[in-house]
């Protein structure tokens, strides 16, 4: 490939960071790279997502919905529940549709995903350091209550945010584009 365009640059730079320090962005930067992660395509302009920042003791309370989402006890039920610790910022992405007979659910839904991602590649860029992460609690009652949901939310998942740690990772494998690639004619 010649050289990069900004943006390409970016995706090729990018990788989650399952670990992180204990520095984060303040909520008004949060908010300015929303503001261009807002952006991305959205058939109908419903901009059908929010993002929750969970710091602190909310950190806390949703290791103990993720908990009661299951039937772990003891050290499984500690392990899940000190998880959202492991970051000093969690961005939760939610996908917020409205209802529109032209814009189905789903088309809402990959639009609040597209933000996700744009926001996890303004943040990198920023030079943070992000890992999305979900699990099988991610829509739960427990765990949707614990962000106040609206019946027609789902969590998609949350951003784990923090200052980069220099961790050695190995070079990414070549994505295997021309595999998934096909054409279809007349």
């Amino acid at each position: 490939m010649s050289e990069l365009r900004p943006a390409a640059a970016a995706l090729q730079a990018r990788r989650s960071r399952p670990r992180l320090g204990p520095e984060a962005p303040d909520d008004a930067t949060i908010v300015e790279l929303l503001e261009t992660a807002g952006t991305v395509a959205d058939h109908g302009a419903h901009r059908p997502w929010r993002v929750i920042a969970l710091r602190g003791a909310a950190r806390e309370r949703l290791g103990e919905a993720l908990v009661a989402a299951t039937t772990l006890t003891g050290e499984d039920a500690a392990r899940l529940a000190a998880k959202p610790l492991r970051a000093p910022l969690l961005l939760a992405v939610v996908a917020a549709p409205e209802f529109d007979v032209k814009v189905a659910d789903w088309e809402q839904e990959a639009a609040a995903v597209g933000v996700a991602h744009a926001l996890s590649l303004l943040l990198d860029e920023a030079g943070w350091g992000v890992i999305w992460r979900t699990g099988a609690q991610v829509r739960s009652e427990p765990v949707a209550r614990m962000h106040g949901l609206a019946g027609t939310e789902r969590l998609l998942g949350w951003l784990y945010v923090g200052a980069k740690l220099d961790d050695e990772r190995p070079p990414r494998p070549p994505v295997g584009a021309a595999e998934r690639f096909s054409v279809l004619e007349g």
